[in-house]
């Protein structure tokens, strides 16, 4: 028996043996390195697959592969821009592969709404941006990473607050009252601009670093898709994914940043004040010296500090059975240079995507968690730290008001007119919020079996935030010691966004008739809901505020588009779009946006064969209707809405206060802003596209422009409606070009440049011709009492032009106070002799971008610059003599004083305006790259980079203030931006 048992396993070895020889056989292993052909460079993420099989891989950071086929396998690999090669594996061997340019696939894949084309197919104005091509340094917020980097796209910063917001300007303004932002579309899925209480700029919760691409919708032709929403233009985010058949990929990145301020404003010091003072003193005896301290005090240095901030990014990206994921958490800190101002944001993301059904069936689901913990800094702090007395310290010897130094009356009680001490501003009140929120999405593409040309697409989506958040002020501040003074405020909010889409796409090669058609229908609904709370008491517990609002709107849309290629050179797209809005009366509520676009890819041509030198040149033609629901005025602004007063508002009928009910005015007739958009383009690229870019020409109508006019006494709830009544227009062009100046193995240089001119002009405000009207009066301005504006919306003139006196100087070139120029030479200064100026808007705005790699070394640099356009400088509109004493207490005064010497205010002279056009370094970024660093130690392909990179490094300007770059063209008080020194490091295995 013992004899049966040893033979059978002595054989059973030898059949193991025997199987395993024939299976290492049946199976060789190859391994190399991928180029490109040119440059020698190795590609990355470059496809290796069995043909005929989901056996495969793809190259690592450097270009390398390796895998295991059977002989006689062919082997594919693909490349997007790059021939595919194949060859045939007989053995185990070394197979070096150098793909070269596909010149027919360089125009990549881009996305647009409700899909993606060919680059090449596309017969609208769109850009795209990949994260290549991001800017460097710190980026708290998504815009930050195309600053610049798009033609015919402004995007300006509110300030240098911890996730401040931020203005985007596609192509200008569309809108007079209404919103002017573009629509924002997150993996398909548009997301409500509206901001959380207690988050300035909805973008933030969005971590740049989980971006792969942005898309921007520029004309109607590619943004008539999106219909009522559509007239800003749009911006589409892709975020990163994990790709078919990938290695375990794990990426790592940290930053540390110091931030500092780079100037501050000029106002007098102590000594200059204290000389001031007594000056005027002299020939004025209401100037009182007495009132004056023994101190030297730089109230800017006392808000001010050197911020630091860190952040840090993981994420996890692969193939888990043939399931794509990638997973991502990321950690940012952040505090302001404006003392007590802090972001603290956490983020989370995970996403799959995998095929299924011989790729019939392709399922896209992820989430993405963000937390952001906000502490508001009081930015009137900013202003008063220029006019608190410098002679007077930052705490005083009372211990009265916290011990800050209050102005006082002469009886010892507090001078309610004073300045507010700006330390105290930010260290007696605490204004913080916790901010959640969550986008949860899912979609399905199925391409049919019985019909594979056809793919329905099924879309749902959920994008819920919440906040709470409260304003605490030390009840001993010096500025709630009177009732209805607000100490303690709390609040909460809830947004939730609802989307559900469904659209049928049908793709067909006509082969015989050399043509390709790509059309698309569909269905969408979505569903906008909020409600909020508000609580607040002063310091006697006595409840002033109690609100409490929940408010929801509907969309509902049928949209289709065509696309239709014949022989590759002629193109034709149309697009139609219905959307019902319950923001409107049923009468009003649907509106209908068509639009068709023409191309004509010219290098396909005959006569453009046999020649070397263009390499790309498309002719686009495009015209379309896109509409405006975002209206300010709330979600119900045809309805009548009534209020209820609060404590603060209250009526008094004898002893007792009584709540009122309040009629807010609303226009039943109400109806969507309509923007006419007529586009010709020119796609041009020169050797081999080492030269290539893109010229529009474009013309913008808006009809139906929302106004504010006065309406007769009776016939509403009020006595200015707003309402339907103007046009306003945008011509423009831009330009952006592309070039690859050096390519070479060890040495290789990119440039990017675009150039933006767009003028806008208001042709219409009211319904009758009134020659008396002079506009709508915007743009507030401080310093000179409540209500006053220095900027009007007039027919024939941009929107937000400056409306001022023209200022007379002396023979030195100074202003003589209070003398303006007769310009109707009636023989009176009046309101009628003001002239409209220019406008804030920028003539010619620009974007520079260079990246030079050297061996191992990056260097890059991002510059933008601004012609034109006007800055109004209401920071030193305050330089005048009147301020120097006022109910007892002194106000120091900007420097500007011994220039101008103004005694009384002059704040709607010309003589502060001033030219806005700077060029701005925005970063300066160098970097070097270490490979394989553990591949021989431990076998681990580590890649590691270093990088440091300095931010708004240098502005070169006319401007006397502290920066040209301001909301709406008004300098008061701007939060500085800060100079950044960042140090960081990306790790990659």
């Amino acid at each position: 028996m013992k004899i049966i048992r040893k033979n059978l396993k002595i054989s059973l070895m030898i059949l193991g043996l025997i199987i395993s020889q024939i299976s290492f056989a049946q199976v060789v292993s190859i391994s190399g390195t991928v180029t490109d052909q040119e440059t020698g460079e190795g590609l990355p993420g470059v496809t290796v697959l069995v043909k005929g099989t989901t056996n495969g891989t793809i190259t690592n950071f450097d270009g390398n592969y390796t895998l295991s086929v059977e002989p006689g396998a062919t082997v594919q690999f693909s490349y997007i821009g790059y021939e595919t090669s194949e060859f045939v594996i007989s053995s185990a061997q070394t197979l070096n592969v150098g793909l070269r340019l596909d010149t027919e696939q360089l125009e990549e894949v881009v996305v647009i709404g409700y899909g993606q084309i060919r680059k090449e197919d596309a017969t609208g104005a769109v850009a795209s941006v990949n994260s290549s091509d991001f800017n460097q340094g710190a980026t708290s917020s998504p815009q930050d990473l195309i600053q610049g980097k798009v033609a015919g796209v402004l995007i300006q910063t509110e300030g240098g607050a911890p996730g401040s917001s931020a203005k985007i300007r596609i192509r200008g303004g569309s809108s007079m009252s209404a919103s002017n932002d573009p629509l924002i579309v997150i993996d398909g899925m548009p997301i409500d601009n509206r901001t959380i209480d207690g988050m300035s700029n909805v973008l933030t919760s969005i971590n740049p670093n989980d971006i792969a691409s942005f898309t921007v919708l520029k004309d109607a032709s590619s943004t008539a898709i999106y219909g009522s929403r559509a007239s800003n233009g749009v911006i589409l985010i892709t975020t990163k994914e994990g790709k078919q058949n990938q290695d375990f990929r794990v990426e790592l990145e940290s930053k540390m940043s110091v931030n500092e301020i780079k100037e501050y404003i000029d106002v007098l010091d102590a000594d200059a004040f204290r000389n001031l003072v007594n000056e005027r003193a002299a020939v004025n005896s209401s100037v009182n010296p007495a009132l004056m301290g023994n101190a030297k005090t730089n109230w800017q240095d006392e808000i001010f500090q050197t911020a630091i901030g860190h952040e840090h990014n993981l994420s996890v990206s692969g193939a888990v059975d043939k399931i794509p994921f990638r997973a991502s958490v990321g950690y940012t800190d952040q505090f302001g240079i404006l003392r007590t101002s802090s972001m603290d944001r956490k983020t989370a993301t995970f996403k799959v995507n995998p095929s299924l059904f011989d790729n019939h069936l392709k399922v896209t689901a992820g989430i993405k968690y963000m937390n952001i913990d906000n502490r508001f800094a009081d930015k009137a702090a900013i202003g008063n730290a220029l006019r608190f007395d410098p002679t007077k310290p930052v705490f005083n010897n009372t211990g009265i008001y916290g011990g800050y130094t209050t102005w006082l009356m002469g009886d010892g009680s507090r001078n309610v007119n004073g300045t507010r001490n700006p330390v105290a501003q930010l260290q007696q009140r605490h204004d913080e919020s916790d901010v959640n929120r969550y986008i949860v999405d899912a979609q399905a593409n199925y391409k049919l079996h019985f019909f594979p040309d056809i793919t329905a697409t099924l879309k749902v989506g959920l994008d819920e935030s919440d906040s709470d958040g409260f304003t605490n002020t030390d009840p001993s501040a010096s500025w709630v010691q009177t009732a209805s003074s607000g100490v303690k405020r709390d609040y909460t909010q809830k947004r939730r966004n609802k989307l559900f889409n469904f659209y049928l796409n049908y793709k067909k090669d006509l082969t015989n008739i050399d043509s390709r058609v790509d059309a698309m229908a569909g269905y969408e609904w979505q569903h906008f809901w909020s409600n909020a709370s508000a609580y607040e008491v002063d310091r006697f517990s006595t409840v002033i505020v109690n609100s409490k609002d929940e408010t929801e709107n509907y969309l509902v849309s049928f949209f289709g588009r065509a696309n239709y290629s014949y022989k590759d050179k002629y193109l034709l797209t149309a697009t139609v779009r219905a959307d019902g809005s319950s923001r409107f009366h049923e009468d009003n509520r649907w509106g209908y946006y068509p639009s068709t676009a023409l191309g004509w890819r010219v290098i396909e041509e005959s006569f453009m064969q046999n020649q070397d030198v263009v390499s790309n040149l498309k002719l686009r033609l495009g015209y379309g209707l896109t509409g405006q629901q975002e209206l300010n005025s709330g979600d119900y602004p045809y309805l009548g809405i009534y209020r209820l007063s609060d404590s603060r508002t209250q009526y008094k009928l004898g002893d007792q206060y009584y709540t009122l009910i309040r009629p807010d005015g609303y226009d039943r007739s109400l109806e969507w802003e309509k923007t006419t958009t007529y586009n010709v383009g020119v796609d041009f690229g020169f050797f081999e596209n080492r030269l290539s870019g893109a010229f529009d020409f474009y013309k913008r109508d808006t009809k139906d422009l929302l106004n504010t006019i006065p309406v007769p006494a009776g016939t509403n709830f009020t006595d200015r409606l707003l309402t339907n009544v103007g046009d306003l227009e945008n011509i423009g062009f831009e330009l952006s070009v592309n070039a690859i100046p050096v390519s070479t193995k060890d040495l290789s240089w990119e440039v990017s440049f675009n150039l933006t001119h767009n003028k806008n002009k208001i042709t219409r405000l009211t319904n009758y011709d009134d020659p008396t009207y002079k506009g709508v009066d915007v743009g507030n301005i401080s310093g000179v009492g409540v209500g006053n504006t220095i900027q009007k919306h007039a027919v024939g003139y941009p929107l937000n032009t400056f409306y001022v006196y023209e200022q007379v100087y002396d023979a030195n070139g100074k202003p003589i106070e209070g003398l303006y120029v007769d310009r109707n030479n009636d023989g009176t200064v009046n309101e009628n002799d003001k002239y409209y100026a220019e406008s804030p808007a920028p003539d010619v705005f620009m974007g520079l971008s260079s990246t030079l790699y050297y061996k191992d070394f990056d260097f890059g640099f991002n510059a933008r610059a601004a012609i034109g356009g006007q800055v109004y400088n209401n920071v030193i509109v305050g330089a005048r003599y009147q301020e120097l004493t006022v109910n007892e207490y002194l106000t120091n005064l900007p420097s500007e004083i011994n220039n101008s010497k103004f005694t009384t205010a002059q704040q709607y002279s010309d003589y502060f305006l001033e030219d806005a056009s700077f060029l701005r370094m925005d970063n300066v970024t160098l970097g070097y790259n270490f490979k394989k660093l553990l591949k021989k130690s431990v076998g681990l392909d580590l890649n590691l980079r270093l990088y440091s990179s300095v931010q708004n490094v240098f502005v070169i300007t006319d401007y006397s203030g502290l920066d040209p770059e301001v909301n709406e063209g008004i300098d008061n008080d701007i939060y500085p931006r800060p100079r950044v020194y960042l140090f960081g490091l990306s790790a990659s295995f």
